[in-house]
């Protein structure tokens, strides 16, 4: 899926403003009755505010951040479908997420998000309530069906761990179970935790991200969880200063920025061996530190996003910048 990503982030975007709808208030939670115990409970998320008589019984998560924050917290059996992987499911959540429908490889239209009669549906990204596409989220609260887009897609700063915890507390708030997102915080906390103690007095390692491109280099900017989480690994992003999650420089100034290092991102149908080779025979880079020392680290696409893969996935990153601190 190469330069998938922008157009996610293009559709990403034009939710920010408002969130695959006009916002306001929905509310929901299955058919008339007294509320659950523990309900009604209302959450705001990217624009639209929720009030919940229950928690959902037939949800529906698309993305694989989405999907593996649902898992993450125990509620496979509160799914009536899924969809759209960019890897494969972590081995943790593998047993539980067999037993969920997958709905289609990539976005199912709204007609098939129907046919599974959904109470409730979590993107992970903007794209995910693609108006266009007949998925707005207006759409479904027109259809009696409550929405969730991942906080990533609509935040209006840079994000950050703290980001991560409201995810997870929020989701579990609306399916009933705010003591497993504790759980889950907590255990994040400590891979964190332990990073940050072996990274202590460390010099920042200069890195540039490569996801994708050939005339000009697709990275990451200073605003998306990617460059928090090169931050909390020990590493200083060349292109921080760029004011949004992803955006294109020219390999000039990649050049100019002398990166020690460059973290690719593993996606999509071009291998990190395919992507190494194109960076190494860049003329454009030729006297980059990074490329004279084929210094080069490696991350999957899955855990550059906001979800449960972060911590681990500093844990890697670090452990590839500073060895020596992980002996």
């Amino acid at each position: 899926m190469p330069r998938r990503l922008p157009v996610l982030l293009v559709a990403s975007a034009l939710l920010i403003s408002g969130c695959g709808g006009s916002g306001g208030e929905s509310s929901g939670g299955g058919t008339a009755g007294p509320a659950a115990k523990g309900f009604p409970v209302t959450v705001s998320n990217c624009g639209v505010r929720t009030t919940y008589e229950r928690p959902p019984q037939r949800a529906v998560s698309l993305n694989q951040h989405a999907t593996e924050v649902m898992l993450a917290l125990g509620l496979e059996k509160s799914m009536a479908g899924t969809g759209y992987l960019d890897d494969k499911i972590l081995p943790e959540y593998a047993s539980a997420y067999d037993k969920i429908k997958v709905l289609s490889k990539e976005y199912p239209s709204y007609e098939a998000l129907l046919a599974a009669e959904p109470d409730f549906v979590y993107g992970g990204f903007g794209s995910t309530f693609d108006e266009k596409e007949g998925r707005g989220r207006d759409t479904f609260t027109g259809a009696g069906i409550n929405t969730r887009l991942n906080i990533e897609a609509c935040a209006s700063g840079p994000v950050t761990m703290a980001m991560v915890d409201r995810e997870i507390r929020d989701v579990a708030k609306v399916f009933g179970v705010p003591e497993r997102a504790e759980k889950q915080v907590k255990s994040l906390h400590a891979t964190l935790d332990g990073v940050d103690r072996r990274l202590d007095g460390v010099d920042p390692v200069k890195l540039f991200v490569y996801d994708s491109g050939d005339k000009t280099a697709f990275t990451a900017g200073g605003t998306g969880i990617g460059n928090t989480m090169i931050e909390r690994a020990g590493g200083a992003n060349i292109f921080a200063d760029l004011d949004k999650t992803f955006g294109d420089v020219s390999f000039e100034q990649v050049a100019d920025r002398a990166p020690d290092t460059v973290l690719i991102y593993d996606y999509g149908d071009q291998t990190v061996e395919q992507k190494k080779k194109f960076l190494l025979s860049n003329p454009a880079l030729r006297d980059v530190p990074a490329i004279k020392n084929k210094r080069f680290a490696v991350l999957p696409l899955s855990s550059t996003v906001l979800g449960v893969r972060v911590p681990a996935a500093v844990e890697s990153l670090a452990r590839q910048l500073h060895p020596d601190r992980f002996r």
